[in-house]
C-alpha cells in the first residue's frame, strides 16, 4: 500500500513550487530587462597590450562604434605587462557584469597557458564574446635578397642551413611560432633571434637578420616602399589586406595555417544576455570598419559566440602541442 502525504502537506507543496516558479520567472524577466538596458553605465574594455599597437588601434575603432550604437561610453584602458598576461588575468578576476570587457589576441588566450604558470585559466576565466578580425602574418625578406617567392626562398634556406638568423617579436609570439612551424616542416636550420617591439623589425630592415613572419600591419607600409619584400602570408587563404601574396597553404603545404587574431571576451559569469547583446551589437558594426582594417592588414570576421568559443579551444590545442615540441619557455 502507498504511503501519500496528507493533503495539507501536499498543497503547501504544489504552493511552494508554484511560488518557485514564479520567482524565477520574475529573476528571468529581469534578467532580460536588465540585459535590454544594457549598458547603463560606462563599459570599460581592457587592452593587454601598450597603446598604439594592433590591439589597441583595433579596440579604440571598435569601442567608438559601440558607443554610437549603444548609447553610452566605451572606454578603453592599457593594461600591459606579461605578454598580456597582467591585463587579462585583471578582466577575468572582474566582477561578471559586462561593465569589464577585453579584446584579446592569441598569446594571451591560446599560446601563454603553455608557456607560463598562469592564476587563472584564460579558456574558463574568460568566455567569447565575438571574433573580431584576423591578422595574418606575412614572411618578408630584405629586398637585396634572391627571394620572390616560396619555392626560392626554400631553395635558399636550404642553401645556406645553419648560417641564417630570423627574428620575432620574442620566444612564444606568433611570429616565432610561424617560423618554426615552417623549418619544421621543411627542415630548415636558422638561428632565432628573438626581439622586444620594434627591433625585431628594425634589424630586418638592416640586413641583421634574413626573414621573419610579422603581422601585415606592422610591415604593410616597409613593403608598400619596397623596403621589404613580401614571400607569402601565413593565413589558410590570401589575406584581403594582401590579395596578390599567395598563402604559404596553397604555395605546397596544405594546412599551414599561423597568425594572429582578435576577440571580444567577459569574465566567466556575465549573463548569457548581454553576451548575446554585445555580439550582435559587434556584428552589426563590423561592416562599417571593413574597408579601414583591410588597409590596415586585418581581415574582418564576426561570427556567434559559440563558434569563437569552439576556435579558441582548437587554437590553445593547436599551439600547446607546438610549443611541447618545443620544448621552450617564455623569457
Amino acid at each position: 500500500m502507498t504511503n501519500h502525504p496528507p493533503i495539507a502537506l501536499r498543497r503547501r507543496i504544489a504552493a511552494g513550487a508554484l511560488l518557485a516558479s514564479a520567482l524565477l520567472g520574475c529573476l528571468g524577466a529581469a534578467g532580460t530587462a536588465r540585459a535590454e538596458a544594457y549598458p547603463e553605465k560606462p563599459v570599460k574594455i581592457v587592452v593587454a597590450f601598450t597603446a598604439g599597437g594592433t590591439t589597441d588601434i583595433l579596440t579604440r575603432s571598435v569601442a567608438n562604434l559601440l558607443a554610437q550604437r549603444l548609447k553610452q561610453s566605451f572606454i578603453v584602458e592599457n593594461r600591459p605587462g606579461a605578454g598580456g598576461n597582467i591585463g587579462t588575468e585583471y578582466v577575468a578576476r572582474s566582477a561578471p557584469d559586462g561593465y569589464t570587457l577585453i579584446v584579446d589576441s592569441v598569446g594571451p588566450i591560446a599560446v601563454n597557458s603553455s608557456l607560463n604558470k598562469l592564476n587563472y585559466d584564460p579558456l574558463v576565466d574568460l568566455v567569447p564574446v565575438v571574433q573580431l578580425a584576423d591578422v595574418p602574418n606575412v614572411l618578408v625578406v630584405p629586398p637585396d635578397l634572391p627571394i620572390h617567392d616560396m619555392k626560392e626562398f626554400l631553395a635558399y634556406a636550404k642553401a645556406h642551413s645553419g648560417k641564417l638568423n630570423y627574428s620575432s617579436t620574442g620566444i612564444g609570439t606568433s611570429s616565432h611560432l610561424s617560423s618554426y612551424m615552417l623549418m619544421q616542416l621543411n627542415g630548415i636550420q636558422a638561428t632565432h633571434v628573438p626581439y622586444k617591439g620594434a627591433d625585431a623589425l628594425n634589424d630586418l630592415l638592416t640586413g641583421r637578420v634574413q626573414f621573419m613572419f610579422a603581422t601585415i600591419p606592422s610591415v604593410i607600409g616597409q613593403i608598400k616602399a619596397g623596403k621589404l619584400r613580401a614571400i607569402a602570408v601565413s593565413s589558410a587563404r590570401r589575406s584581403a589586406s594582401m590579395p596578390d601574396i599567395p598563402s604559404v597553404a596553397e604555395s605546397g603545404f596544405p594546412g599551414f595555417e599561423a597568425g594572429s587574431w582578435f576577440g571580444m571576451f567577459a569574465p566567466k559569469g556575465t549573463p548569457p544576455a548581454v553576451i548575446a547583446k554585445l555580439n550582435a551589437t559587434v556584428n552589426a558594426v563590423l561592416p562599417e570598419l571593413k574597408d579601414k582594417m583591410i588597409a590596415e592588414g586585418a581581415d574582418p570576421v564576426g561570427g556567434s559566440a559559440a563558434d569563437f568559443g569552439k576556435f579558441t579551444h582548437a587554437e590553445q590545442r593547436k599551439w600547446s602541442a607546438l610549443i611541447k615540441q618545443m620544448n621552450t619557455k617564455a623569457e
